[in-house]
């Protein structure tokens, strides 16, 4: 598994290559929560994600989690059939923004983390 990370804008993107399973899905997960805490949104990128196993499909729930607990939007590209099919099944689809393309994922990241913070705010009533 090759992990590149660059940004597009204020928005990282962690671009996946070769097989998410066991040892790289915690590697990847533990790269997320780096950056959670430090952006709003983050996109994965997985056009390079050969296959998925349940090791994969346990970190992408944990860094839901992780997201949910900060906060935070992430967002996931680049889906295959395969795997857009194992996400889709297992209903993990419904926890990220989904997008064609890293620029269309890190522009709707960045809108979805926006209408959060809007709606904390005008809770908040600050």
């Amino acid at each position: 598994m090759n992990i590149n990370i660059y940004a597009i804008g204020q928005v990282p993107v962690v671009a996946l290559s070769g097989a998410l399973d066991g040892p790289a899905a915690i590697e990847v997960r533990d790269k997320i929560n780096e950056l959670l805490p430090l952006h709003e949104s983050v996109v994965i990128d997985l056009s390079g994600t050969t296959c998925v196993s349940s090791a994969s499909l346990r970190t992408m729930l944990l860094i839901y989690r992780q997201a949910q607990a900060l906060g935070r939007t992430v967002a996931v590209v680049g889906l295959t059939p395969e795997v857009h099919n194992v996400l889709d099944a297992t209903g993990f689809l419904d926890f990220f923004v989904v997008a064609g393309s890293v620029d269309d994922g890190a522009v709707a990241a960045s809108a979805r983390a926006e209408e959060g913070l809007n709606r904390e705010h005008a809770l908040s009533g600050s």
